[in-house]
């Protein structure tokens, strides 16, 4: 009997464990939360922005896009949801330049990937066979990712540099804990209509250190099915490296109609994937990307990336290659920016498209005016008046 109520409890554990693996992953591709992007206008150019980004989300695609920014503070905000609403996605970002000459720009982002209201089943059946649905529980399973940006402008050179130093935690309710740290370096180099960046993400490789908080009836399950426990684990994740170069028509603000084209090539050093060029060591993928705006007010986008082999479906056929398109909108309204994409998470899950919406808001800097009074040293204080023309206003004078 007793085995047999482990069996029903075993069962209702699939679910569990099926959420739980949005957070555990393999330890391979860790931190896969941080591969799905930020903001609707990166997703809807296939994610090729490191070379062009100048706003609040370079905190996370090249921390020294902030150095770039137009505006003295920026806040940007975006969601997405997938599985019917399931796995909730959201970010936000703050960024503010500093100095008087506004050479320098800090930022802060926060970024969530959740599943909530889990039901924990493992005492919904009773020792006597008995099932008590007050005793279904609900939980988390989540990953939070926090990263502190900082960027400057190298005086009378084009360049500017960033990093991001990132606090990583992750939780799948009581069951399971981690943390992890880590470091994100970026360049730009901007001159004419060209900018090429250069980013490093996880440069000093980040680790996640889990702790895992099983009980005594979860041990007794896991050992009745030849798993094993766990008390503590390490994930690394590994350094990539991102080359972007980008061209814009757009050299005056009075130009209708500006076009801009970026590419990028996205180094992996974590063991092979399925990309582009891929060996055992290091892969390659592509990502490019396309914005043409009207006036700076309407923006259209559209990108491709995620490249990889797919064998045939047909005897016979080999493999051939796949690659992801998105495509995006956006509106410049006042202070707002209003962006939506059509994309998918793509090599980081299975989830077929689905809808991105990201807004932000571009502060202008206050302007304090000072009523000056100038005097000239050289007219006397009080006008002499003149006898001769000592008339009123409205009577004219006659030679």
């Amino acid at each position: 009997m007793i085995l047999r109520i482990n069996k029903r409890k075993l069962c209702s554990l699939i679910f569990f464990f099926c959420s739980v693996n949005l957070v555990f992953g393999q330890v391979k591709f860790s931190n896969n939360f941080l591969e799905i992007g930020v903001g609707a206008r990166a997703h809807g150019m296939g994610k090729a922005v490191v070379a062009s980004v100048n706003n609040a989300d370079a905190g996370f695609w090249n921390p020294s896009g902030l150095a770039g920014m137009e505006r003295p503070f920026q806040v940007q905000f975006m969601h997405a949801e997938w599985m019917a609403g399931i796995v909730k996605y959201d970010y936000v970002s703050f960024a503010k330049q500093l100095g008087k000459e506004k050479k320098s720009a800090f930022g802060l982002s926060v970024i969530r990937l959740g599943t909530d209201d889990i039901p924990n089943t493992l005492n919904l059946v009773g020792a006597d066979g008995s099932i008590d649905y007050s005793e279904v529980t609900g939980f988390s399973a989540a990953d939070y990712g926090v990263l502190l940006s900082f960027a400057r402008k190298i005086k009378n050179t084009g360049f500017q540099v960033g990093g991001s130093p990132k606090i990583i935690y992750r939780t799948a309710g009581r069951f399971a804990t981690a943390w992890g740290f880590g470091l994100d370096l970026g360049m730009q180099y901007r001159k004419g209509q060209w900018s090429f960046a250069l980013v490093g993400k996880d440069i000093t490789s980040t680790f996640n250190a889990w702790k895992f908080n099983f009980t005594e009836e979860d041990q007794a399950v896991f050992q009745l099915t030849d798993n094993e426990v766990r008390e503590s684990s390490v994930e690394i994740t590994r350094p990539r490296f991102i080359l972007g170069s980008s061209f814009n028509t757009r050299k005056q603000a009075d130009k209708k109609i500006g076009l801009l084209l970026e590419m990028d090539l996205d180094f992996t050093t974590d063991g092979q994937r399925n990309v582009l060029l891929s060996t055992s060591s290091v892969n390659m993928d592509l990502n490019f990307g396309v914005e043409l705006d009207y006036k700076k007010f309407v923006f259209l986008r559209a990108g491709v990336y995620n490249f990889q082999k797919v064998k045939g479906n047909d005897v016979g056929e080999g493999s051939r290659l796949t690659l992801q398109p998105n495509m995006g909108i956006g509106f410049k309204i006042g202070s707002f920016n209003i962006d939506y994409a059509y994309t998918s998470p793509g090599n980081v899950s299975d989830v077929l498209y689905s809808h991105i919406f990201s807004v932000g808001i571009n502060f202008k800097q206050k302007v304090r005016t000072k009523k000056i009074l100038e005097v000239n040293p050289e007219e006397p204080k009080e006008k002499k008046k003149d006898k001769s023309t000592n008339f009123p206003d409205f009577i004219e004078q006659i030679d």
